[in-house]
């Protein structure tokens, strides 16, 4: 059991935290990230993962059964679960997909700012192997291995400095995607409104459910995920909050 013990000190042993200047330079990369369309709709990928991974962990909270997790090639998901059509829980389950990955990524923050990227990376490992075990569809099922083998390789094999850079551009990508998701999200609502078509999106969803406005949720979500960006960037950098 030498592997076992060898693997919970690499878990729990805390890394040199790098300087700020090279946490900023990995926030920028990711910004770039997210100003090219082509490689946004690319990573948007990961995002869609952990938003649905957020409804659908909510959903097994409030006691709702969890039918499965798909994930679409245009980067939208879709998490079926049985359960009241209306409520506390069913409102707490639509809510959960745009924030998750701004929770996560504040943990994420959490963890680094004490040095604990190869921690974070197998969270993130036990993160997508749940998402694996609920996905019902191929190219769900494509994209949540494609994640999990980049996750197997830098964890596995990585330098640690590989696994420190790696471990910090997502976590500012979760933090920096998650208010960019909600404002696309808008801009959906916004397209499918001069369609006349229905508002299938979740701030549509939990108006509603609550009989209030979707344009409610979209500022509630974007505050929420703005909230996160704030806090878990700033103990990225080194601040006290």
């Amino acid at each position: 059991m030498d592997w076992v013990r060898e693997w919970w000190q690499d878990v729990t042993t805390p890394s040199a935290v790098p300087s700020v200047t090279v946490v900023v330079l990995t926030g920028v990369a990711v910004l770039v990230v997210l100003a090219v369309p082509l490689a946004w709709r690319v990573a948007r990928h990961a995002l869609t993962i952990v938003h649905e991974a957020g409804h659908a962990v909510v959903a097994l909270l409030v006691g709702r059964q969890v039918s499965g997790i798909r994930v679409h090639s245009d980067t939208s998901g879709l998490t079926l679960s049985r359960g009241r059509p209306r409520g506390p829980g069913m409102v707490a389950t639509a809510f959960a997909g745009y924030p998750a990955p701004a929770v996560v990524g504040v943990g994420a923050a959490a963890l680094l700012a004490r040095g604990y990227d190869v921690a974070l990376l197998w969270a993130l490992l036990a993160l997508v192997a749940g998402v694996l075990v609920a996905i019902r569809n191929w190219y769900g099922l494509w994209a949540v291995l494609v994640s999990l083998a980049v996750l197997v390789a830098v964890t596995g094999w990585g330098t640690p400095a590989v696994q420190a850079a790696f471990a910090y551009v997502v976590t500012w990508f979760f933090l920096l995607g998650a208010p960019r998701a909600v404002l696309e999200m808008q801009s959906g609502r916004r397209s499918a409104r001069r369609r006349g078509a229905r508002d299938t999106s979740d701030a549509g969803l939990l108006g509603g459910l609550t009989h209030t406005p979707g344009a409610l949720w979209v500022g509630v979500l974007g505050l929420v995920t703005l909230a996160a960006l704030g806090l878990g960037g700033a103990w990225l950098v080194g601040l006290q909050v």
